[in-house]
């Protein structure tokens, strides 16, 4: 049995970010993974699940709530800057260096989803991963915007963008708007039936989850190309799963990007879309990243 601690660690800007700390029995250094949630969620959004298995094969697990989210501190709340979350994660990395549970030359990260394109461009710019798994990763944040926004609906949401700009410009906090909603007339990030299901997901007492993400971080997503970054993953060892019928990260995207990545390299895939990869196929998605885990993090 692994043990579950909270945790917390400071990143730039004097802002707190808490997590989850999963040690293993028996002696260590043990290798270690780093894990964080996707595009507005929080680590209830079933990333215990994942991290459970990594710890009961032996590694020391961090899942931290990105800033503004969940537990973590950070204002303005609800607000998703890539960038910034990749910054913070480096944070995460050294936390899992300076733990004395940890070998600090044994260190993967695994990211699904938004945090999957993170685990990309962190894969690419950071040597102290010796494995990264990316799960239904974002591959091009335009190309995702391009098939879930209707054309005649593009100049309403850059407008939104625009008017958002000046009302902060004027003193306002930054505009939100829903993550998901069933109703497609109410503006969302999200309207497709899966991803109202999945967000809205029970969460356990005492954890406060709220539907809401900034419109700026909309503008953010469609800027975000994390594919830019995956041939220069390598010589890190990246293992990739895609959905097969993934309509929010997209398959076709996914598949391409793949073969752009050098190797070491594995691409496993579910015959489900993007959520399916943390329900139907919890076990094989899971197993697929653990196992990559236990190949390129064991001991020389």
């Amino acid at each position: 049995m692994a043990e579950q601690r909270d945790v917390e660690f400071v990143v730039e800007g004097n802002v707190t970010l808490r997590a989850w700390l999963f040690v293993p029995d028996g002696p260590g250094p043990h290798a270690a993974v780093t894990m964080a949630h996707g595009f507005a969620g929080i680590r209830e959004h079933g990333l215990d699940n994942f991290a459970r298995v990594y710890a009961e094969a032996g590694f020391v697990v961090l899942v931290h709530d990105h800033r503004g989210f969940g537990a973590s501190d950070g204002q303005p709340r609800c607000d998703v800057d890539p960038w910034r979350q990749i910054a913070d994660w480096r944070y995460a990395i050294s936390y899992l260096e300076s733990h004395p549970a940890v070998d600090a030359d044994r260190i993967g990260l695994w990211g699904s989803s938004y945090a999957g394109g993170h685990a990309l461009v962190l894969g690419a710019t950071d040597r102290r991963l010796k494995a990264v798994v990316a799960q239904v990763p974002t591959i091009s944040g335009y190309e995702q915007s391009l098939r879930r926004v209707p054309p005649e609906q593009v100049g309403a949401l850059e407008a939104s963008f625009i008017d958002d700009d000046r009302r902060q410009f004027a003193g306002e906090p930054p505009a939100t708007q829903p993550v998901v909603s069933a109703d497609r007339a109410t503006a969302a990030a999200y309207h497709s039936p899966d991803a109202v299901t999945f967000y809205n997901r029970p969460v356990p007492d005492g954890v406060v989850y709220e539907n809401k993400v900034t419109v700026r971080s909309t503008r953010a997503a469609r800027m975000y190309e994390p594919a830019q970054f995956i041939s220069r993953v390598s010589p890190t060892p990246l293992l990739m799963i895609v959905g097969l019928t993934d309509t929010v990260t997209l398959t076709d995207t996914g598949l391409a990007a793949y073969q752009r990545a050098l190797a070491p390299k594995k691409l496993v895939t579910i015959p489900g879309g993007h959520f399916d990869a943390y329900n139907s196929y919890f076990a094989q998605t899971s197993g697929a990243a653990c196992d990559w885990f236990l190949e390129h993090l064991a001991k020389e």
